[in-house]
């Protein structure tokens, strides 16, 4: 009978754990990662999805279920767990997470086949309406602009 990871000793195979390994390292590093429902898209499609969100600064990648809930188990972020049901793809995000919010939800409304489960943001959990709602923040450019507009007004009338 074969154990947790697929052998027949009850140790995963090498690959299973490199997989569980890069998981572990990209949520870790990541500011960001948001979780899709791919069930329906071509490769295309997928292709053009992944290019949209390299350009907002970040990478998509489909992993199985059970091999990402390893990894957040090791992390100590199970509350993730929720989110593992179906074809599960993560966009990992290195720089503005709204960026790459805004063009998933962009592409799901001309690819209604791709569906926002809901995101990892440090280590919190959010919905897919809390996902949605990170989708409408302005850039990270435009809000450090508005902090340091709002810092220096205050001076300009001093």
């Amino acid at each position: 009978m074969a154990g947790p990871g697929g052998s027949r000793t009850g140790q995963p195979r090498p690959e299973k754990v490199a997989v569980v390994e890069e998981v572990r390292e990209r949520l870790s590093s990541a500011t960001a990662a948001v979780l899709t429902e791919y069930r329906g898209l071509r490769v295309a499609e997928m292709a053009a999805l992944r290019s949209s969100i390299a350009a907002a600064g970040g990478t998509y990648k489909v992993y199985k279920n059970t091999l990402v809930r390893f990894a957040a188990r090791d992390l100590g972020l199970e509350a993730l767990a929720e989110l593992l049901t179906g074809p599960t793809a993560i966009a990992f995000v290195q720089t503005d997470a709204a960026a790459v919010a805004k063009a998933l939800r962009d592409f799901s409304r001309t690819n209604p086949a791709l569906v926002v489960k809901g995101a990892l943001l440090g280590e919190r959990v959010l919905s897919a309406a809390e996902t949605a709602a990170l989708a409408d923040l302005p850039p990270r450019d435009v809000l450090l602009a508005q902090v340091a507009g709002a810092f220096q007004a205050p001076l300009a009338k001093f």
